[in-house]
């Protein structure tokens, strides 16, 4: 996982500031489907399908048979018009408050800043060199230089604008998920969201949520072409943040597999040869990775912050790498622990994906989010901005009515209402490991943590139990 270093200063130069609604007969867990057959007694029966590939993943905004150029306001008027109603007011709430950017510690719009800092370094054709704070893949590249494309506004001003249309479009395909019966999905994304404050109109990562979300949803429509859309959607955001690639692990076996993974595949390689052709040191970001220590917010700087403040450990905070960590005596065997937490929890998804044997239209949506909590938790970083995330996948999962992740989702949502007061509210506090900041980050990460062996428990019983689906 990349770190977003919500606490960086500035650098100098930078300026603040479906398918129609048939359906197989059953969508909820552990119910067969009934058989697709006639209705009358001359017509054809459907075509068998395989034991491995689900009769139909519905629900996808991006079915050829409704993906027109109307699709995203063909939706019942009334829930909509309150759902933008919502959506209006509660971002306008997050630009207010990043206009006036002074709660807790305030500065929450310093990291613009320093994306423009290194908007400079890519109009010179490089990567930012030797920079400790330059941790992503190549293709964020691609999103630090985007508010190039509206020269009529300051780089600030053109960074929120869109990040606004980044999250606009999430919530208008989330809609058009739900738009047979409007699930809770596009409002667990619109009043989730600001539980965060004004961060995420200042960080790139609703962004990358929409190249994530969108992809999920392709890749649950019928057609060939919505399974590559969707694959090259995961393979874009893998080159912006890696995690978004995890939104294919779920994808049916077959052929859905094939055209997903293959247009994710080609298509991150192909982004990263152009970048590597047009700017130098593309792959720098991988020296600053190996070198990061255990952030004080992660499960591990938690687990520190109670044995510094009961004494059993001496430790201390340091400013490193875009972010404050804990230097001191088993610091690194703790983070290579979390490094192989990350591994098992890999080998875990490998195992649950060779052993489930039922997949329902809500699989890959349930896979998906189970699979990013568990590389969150075992993480040696967790910026509050990863809450994004989460919240993006959770509200596509509740798009689909035979998901398993509703609990997973409403622990969620405290969750990032508690990372909000961590960050930056009560930052001080977290940072001086005071009693008050260290119970918003035991409860904040035990949330977390709960949530993540939930998604797990949940995701292994509705694909593995019961007998293999016909």
């Amino acid at each position: 996982m990349t770190n977003d270093h919500p606490q960086s200063p500035p650098h100098p130069g930078g300026e603040p500031g479906g398918e129609p609604s048939a359906r197989p007969g059953s969508l909820h867990e552990g119910e067969p489907s009934a058989r697709p057959g006639s209705l009358h007694g001359n017509a054809p029966s459907a075509p068998a399908r395989s034991r491995s590939e689900p009769s139909a993943l519905t629900g996808s905004p991006f079915d050829s048979d409704t993906f027109t150029s109307a699709t995203f306001v063909t939706v019942e008027r009334g829930p909509h018009l309150a759902l933008a109603a919502v959506w209006l007011l509660t971002r306008a709430g997050m630009l207010l408050l990043l206009a006036r950017d002074d709660l807790g510690i305030g500065g929450v719009g310093r990291e613009v800043a320093l994306y423009q800092y290194w908007y400079g370094k890519f109009a010179d054709g490089t990567f930012p060199p030797d920079d400790a704070t330059w941790q992503y893949p190549p293709g964020a590249g691609l999103v630090i230089m985007s508010p190039g494309a509206l020269p009529w506004l300051s780089y600030f001003q053109a960074f929120v604008a869109l990040t606004l249309l980044a999250d606009a479009v999430v919530t208008l395909a989330l809609a058009r998920a739900d738009s047979a019966r409007l699930t809770h999905g596009t409002w667990i994304w619109v009043c989730g969201l600001p539980l965060l404050l004004h961060l995420p109109l200042a960080r790139y990562d609703v962004q990358t949520t929409a190249l994530a979300v969108l992809a999920l949803l392709a890749v649950g429509a019928r057609s060939t072409a919505a399974h590559q859309l969707g694959g090259a959607l995961a393979g874009i955001g893998a080159m912006v943040k890696v995690w978004p690639a995890l939104a294919l692990i779920g994808t049916p076996r077959g052929r859905t597999t094939r055209e997903a993974w293959t247009a994710a595949v080609v298509t991150a390689l192909a982004l990263l040869a152009t970048l590597a052709l047009f700017f130098s040191d593309s792959l720098g970001f991988l020296r600053q990775q190996g070198s990061r220590g255990i952030q004080i917010e992660s499960l591990g700087g938690t687990a520190l912050a109670v044995a510094r403040a009961t004494g059993v450990w001496p430790g201390r905070v340091e400013f490193r790498y875009g972010a404050f960590e804990y230097v001191g005596p088993y610091v690194s065997s703790l983070g290579h622990l979390a490094l192989l937490l990350t591994v098992i929890a890999f080998g875990w998804l490998l195992l649950w994906r060779l052993t489930a044997h039922r997949w329902t239209p809500a699989t890959p949506l349930d896979a998906a989010l189970a699979a990013v909590l568990l590389f969150t938790v075992t993480s040696r970083v967790i910026s509050p901005q990863y809450m994004i995330w989460l919240l993006g996948l959770a509200a596509a999962c509740l798009t689909s009515r035979s998901t398993v992740m509703r609990p997973v989702a409403l622990l969620l949502l405290p969750a990032a209402a508690l990372s909000s007061l961590a960050y930056p509210v009560l930052y001080d506090e977290v940072v001086a490991g005071t009693t008050t900041g260290l119970a918003v980050m035991v409860l904040r990460n035990g949330l977390l943590l709960a949530a993540a062996l939930l998604a797990a428990r949940r995701l292994w019983t509705s694909t593995t139990g019961g007998p293999p689906a016909t």
